[in-house]
């Protein structure tokens, strides 16, 4: 049986959020440090041979912290850099199939955007889902347009009648303001870009959330 995911705190390295010049290595070793417990590499638009490089950047930075490094959307890529598994929307590889791919070992997380994605989680061979978008972001046009913290308490009780021990994430426009609620609507944990990576201390960034999450967490309970 695969152990648990963690995911308190899922700070995603979104390329075309942060900017290419950074170094993407430093920035998820820093949130990792600060207290991120999966680190998710997204990158939409640079060429394959680049993603591949940089995934692996971030897997040699993040060796020796215990924190898995997820890609989104590109199962190819994961597999090339040797990260611990993917993160998969409804237009992406069917989850069976990259679990096919990956192996049993691997980390496979799912975007859930309504109830048809929420029920398809149920049936899903995942390690977690994540809810959104919660909020407006500048990292990430949503389509379906934002769904609040009411949407996540409609979305999350579908995942949990099946899955009660799933770990459920809330992700967009999450910052330390938002993360209780979004911890008394029911998540798990949040997943950020912003909140951790445009400030000048990720580490610090990173602790701050890390220390609310836990907070909520033990307060919900």
């Amino acid at each position: 049986m695969r152990p648990k995911v963690d995911f308190r705190l899922n700070a995603i390295v979104d390329v075309d959020a942060i900017g290419s010049d950074k170094d993407l290595g430093e920035l998820a070793l820093a949130a990792a440090r600060g207290g991120a417990t999966i680190i998710q590499y997204r990158d939409k638009n640079s060429a394959t041979r680049v993603m591949v490089e940089r995934a692996r950047r971030i897997s040699a930075a993040l060796k020796g912290t215990g924190v898995p490094l997820v890609v989104n959307d590109r199962i190819d890529v994961a597999l090339v850099a040797g990260a611990e598994g993917v993160h998969i929307g409804r237009e992406d590889m069917r989850v069976e199939d990259a679990r096919q791919l990956l192996g049993p070992d691997a980390i496979i997380g799912l975007t859930v955007k309504n109830e048809a994605d929420a029920r398809n989680a149920t049936t899903s061979d995942i390690d977690y889902a994540c809810i959104g978008g919660l909020f407006e972001t500048p990292a990430k046009h949503n389509p379906d347009g934002p769904i609040g913290f009411d949407g996540f308490s409609r979305l999350a009780p579908i995942i949990r009648a099946a899955k009660p021990d799933l770990p459920i994430g809330a992700i967009a426009g999450i910052d330390v303001a938002r993360t209780p609620p979004a911890i008394a609507a029911g998540a798990d944990g949040v997943a950020v870009i912003s909140a951790i990576f445009r400030h000048s201390d990720p580490q610090g960034a990173a602790a701050a959330l890390r220390a609310v999450v836990d907070e909520s967490l033990k307060e919900r309970a």
